[in-house]
């Protein structure tokens, strides 16, 4: 009875181990999108381009469904609205929804750049360059309350030049329409990123003279936000999302302008691979990427001063209301 007995177990061992090794192999996880809404089209977004490209974000499970909503106020109008889960903006924007009184907090959790990303462009090349030449010239600045413009004032102010009584101070121009308004003949100067100030020089419209990035120090400058409401449901999904961003981040550091403008190209289809790689070595040689998401308190502090300094600081925010740091920590480990 006994060799019965142990001729039956051995009998449905041997069955579990063959349909066991017979059972389909799991399904490979299911690829999860993100939505996100760019303030802009720009080389100075490079790690997230190259983050996409070499497969960073398919490697954590992610898909990328990316668009560019041109404008701090329409790329946030998108993120409140959700129709897009992430937004990549200046986090002064953060800032303007906290002031109005929003029920769900829109929160910065990985830093793309950490400097200002802009550069004055001359309509004439001087034999040397002082900002004290700005003085009674017209200026074709950025969109009042934007980072950009808020940088820009705090640069001409450190330089002893007063940018509502010194200079002709245009900001009426939609953030599109910037480029082209200079093109046509407005403004003695303009404030341009890349690589339209690139471009404008090498077509011998304007020459670059001087960079805001340098002049204003590091700042959260663009950083990827969510709603409160989102992170909570979905910060397993975004500190995938922020490892992807820090691979593209640590490529862009640790490789060429060649090769990683080889690698953007697709993004950027009226630039040639030289001129991208011209604005890629620019932006590096100033520290404009950041090397890693985490945005660190100091930045945020800066952020306000240049703010405060523009005016358009609505209420001084604590770095812990409206960051966290906790997605880019356990993303750099």
């Amino acid at each position: 009875m006994k060799k019965v007995s142990f001729l039956l177990i051995a009998l449905v061992v041997a069955a579990v181990g063959f349909f066991s090794g017979c059972s389909p192999a799991k399904e490979p996880k299911k690829m999860e999108t993100i939505r996100i809404a760019e303030v802009t089209r720009s080389i100075f977004y490079a790690p997230q381009y190259v983050a996409i490209e070499k497969g960073f974000f398919k490697e954590e499970g992610i898909t990328i469904d990316l668009k560019t909503t041109w404008g701090g106020d329409k790329t946030m109008t998108n993120l409140l609205s959700n129709s897009a889960d992430v937004a990549l903006v200046g986090s002064e924007t953060s800032i303007y929804v906290e002031a109005q009184g929003a029920k769900d907090r829109v929160i910065n959790f990985a830093q793309l750049t950490q400097t200002d990303g802009t550069f004055l462009v001359a309509r004439k090349k001087p034999d040397y360059f002082s900002w004290e030449q700005l003085k009674g010239s017209t200026f074709l600045g950025q969109r009042k309350g934007g980072m950009p413009q808020m940088a820009g004032e705090f640069t001409l102010k450190k330089h002893g030049i007063d940018p509502h009584k010194d200079v002709k101070l245009i900001q009426n121009i939609d953030f599109a329409n910037i480029s082209s308004a200079y093109a046509s003949g407005t403004g003695d100067y303009v404030q341009l990123f890349e690589p339209q100030a690139s471009l404008f020089e090498q077509e011998g419209i304007g020459h670059i003279v001087a960079s805001f990035g340098k002049e204003s120090g590091k700042l959260p400058y663009t950083t990827f936000m969510a709603k409160e409401s989102y992170m909570k449901k979905h910060n397993e999904t975004l500190e995938r999302f922020t490892k992807a961003i820090y691979k593209g981040q640590l490529f862009v550091d640790t490789h060429s302008a060649e090769e990683i403008a080889k690698i953007i190209a697709p993004y950027f289809d009226d630039t040639s691979e030289e001129l991208m790689a011209t604005v890629v070595e620019r932006y590096k040689s100033q520290n404009s990427f950041a090397t890693n998401p985490l945005l660190d308190e100091e930045e945020w502090n800066n952020l306000q001063t240049i703010m405060k300094n523009a005016g358009e600081l609505p209420q001084k925010v604590d770095y812990s209301t409206l960051v966290n740091k906790d997605l880019a920590t356990k993303a750099m480990k």
